[in-house]
């Protein structure tokens, strides 16, 4: 072999030598980038420290993973936490505790105060008030709302009130039980509630008659009758934010959790869920004056919308304006 073939030779290895390095120490440098050669590196110089993988992970950041599921690359979602704070926390807390006054002040009043009643005699003539199309809406919409009032208050509190009166075995089995039934409901009230609202807007806006009633507090505190239309202003105020506002709130948040595979990620299911709760637990505690008026707070409530009818003398005392008109011959219904 010649000096000069040898030369050539040589010079042909450190040729390929340069180019393979050329290719791999720009490799080595981008996988040091990366989060695996960051980790990779902290292990030579740091053995066992996996701090910042953890940290990582408690920052809700995606990595790679072979599911193909909305957020599985996601190890721990840290929001999760905070909503289990807040759930079994500020919103158990008092939401529970204005439950119990509301329903006691309630009670109290009832017990000061008793019934509104009649101050004529009944006249046996009766008046037509709801048609039969109007109280199956009511109905469904009210037996469902006080199935969901149930079932979801033994979910939101039974661990705290049923499991240690029922022991763990039966209070589980209660709850998978009301938690089918509180989610087959839901869209039930959701659909009598679009219907109630169709059918009752236009009873529920506002006339000026509506002022003499706010200023006399409808006469809950003196006895008095205000004079109103066919809803009176407390009517009109839970069909607005009770129904209407609470009611659709509850309803699309409910069916958000109903349905979690249309996409939703944890945090929307998270805050769905608070949602729910809260506008639940606002919706229950107007529902309780709704219910005490329609029952035992003003006789002949509760028979106007079980039959339909109503005296005359009820009528023209608790409606006035609405029986001077179906009297004429009108509507009833509130005049644009």
């Amino acid at each position: 072999m010649t000096t000069s073939s040898l030369s050539l030779r040589l010079a042909g290895w450190l040729a390929a030598a340069c180019l393979a390095l050329a290719v791999v120490l720009p490799a080595q440098a981008a996988d040091a980038g990366t989060p695996a050669g960051q980790q990779a590196a902290r292990q030579l110089t740091q053995p066992g420290n996996n701090a910042p993988v953890w940290r990582e992970v408690r920052q809700d950041q995606a990595h790679f993973t072979n599911n193909p599921g909305n957020e599985a690359g996601v190890l721990i979602q840290s929001g999760g936490n905070t909503w289990r704070q807040l759930r079994n926390g500020p919103v158990t807390l008092y939401g529970g505790a204005l439950v119990i006054v509301v329903a006691l002040s309630i009670l109290l009043f009832y017990k000061i105060k008793g019934p509104l009643t009649n101050h004529d005699p009944l006249t046996g003539k009766l008046i037509q008030r709801f048609p039969p199309y109007e109280r199956v809406i009511h109905w469904i919409t009210a037996g469902s709302f006080l199935v969901l009032a149930l079932t979801g208050l033994a979910i939101l509190f039974g661990k705290h009130v049923l499991m240690p009166v029922i022991g763990h075995t039966l209070f589980g089995y209660l709850m998978v039980l009301g938690k089918n039934v509180h989610n087959f409901v839901g869209p039930l009230f959701f659909v009598s509630t679009l219907a109630m609202i169709g059918v009752w807007a236009r009873d529920n806006v506002w006339q000026n008659i509506d002022a003499l009633w706010i200023r006399k507090a409808g006469g809950l505190l003196t006895g008095e009758h205000v004079p109103s239309g066919r809803f009176n202003f407390g009517e009109k105020t839970w069909f607005w934010i009770g129904v209407t506002i609470l009611g659709l709130t509850v309803s699309i948040s409910g069916l958000v959790m109903d349905f979690p595979n249309f996409g939703w990620t944890r945090g929307n299911m998270q805050t769905a869920n608070i949602v729910h709760a809260v506008a639940a637990i606002v919706m229950l505690l107007l529902s309780f004056g709704h219910i005490y008026m329609g029952t035992i707070g003003v006789h002949g409530a509760y028979a106007s919308m079980k039959t339909g009818y109503v005296d005359e003398t009820w009528a023209r005392e608790h409606h006035e304006q609405w029986y001077e008109d179906v009297k004429a011959g009108k509507s009833g219904h509130p005049q644009g």
